[in-house]
């Protein structure tokens, strides 16, 4: 079972800090290619800004994002996973809370965030694994033991 510190393998996850507007925010996230940004105070991870929140807190909202500080519109209850953390376990959690990003930590720092779509992957790889597996279990059982069955 793949572990989430193996699935944030080399990931190079971008903050900001909570002072920055929205549009500069934005602008990142298009192009890292991202739904979602940690949000700093300091060294100190406060908040979480995504792409939900970009459409409710501010589209909808009618809310100037070049003026609007990030800090402002950000989702601060932060559901966490640790780095050791099974991707199940991560998954399960992000279910639950009904969430599609999930901060990482690894002795209370950030190391990372993973997102729904990370875990389906991982997911779906692990199944398919599995299946192959069972198929040549299946496939390649010797013909005297297939007669005895």
């Amino acid at each position: 079972m793949k572990s989430i510190r193996a699935i944030l393998s080399g990931q190079d996850t971008a903050t900001v800090d909570r002072r920055i507007p929205v549009a500069e925010a934005a602008r990142l996230m298009a192009a890292r290619h991202v739904g979602a940004l940690p949000i700093s105070d300091g060294d100190e991870v406060v908040g979480i800004f995504t792409e939900r929140d970009a459409l409710n807190r501010i589209v909808a909202a009618g809310v100037d994002p070049a003026r609007t500080p990030i800090g402002d519109v950000m989702s601060t209850t932060l559901v966490v996973a640790d780095i050791d953390e099974t991707y199940e376990t991560c998954l399960d959690r992000m279910r639950r809370a009904h969430i599609r990003h999930l901060i990482v930590l690894d002795h209370g720092r950030m190391a990372g965030v993973v997102s729904m779509r990370d875990l389906m992957a991982v997911d779906l790889d692990e199944k398919d694994e599995a299946l192959t597996l069972l198929n040549a279990y299946v496939h390649d059982v010797p013909p005297t033991l297939g007669k005895r069955l």
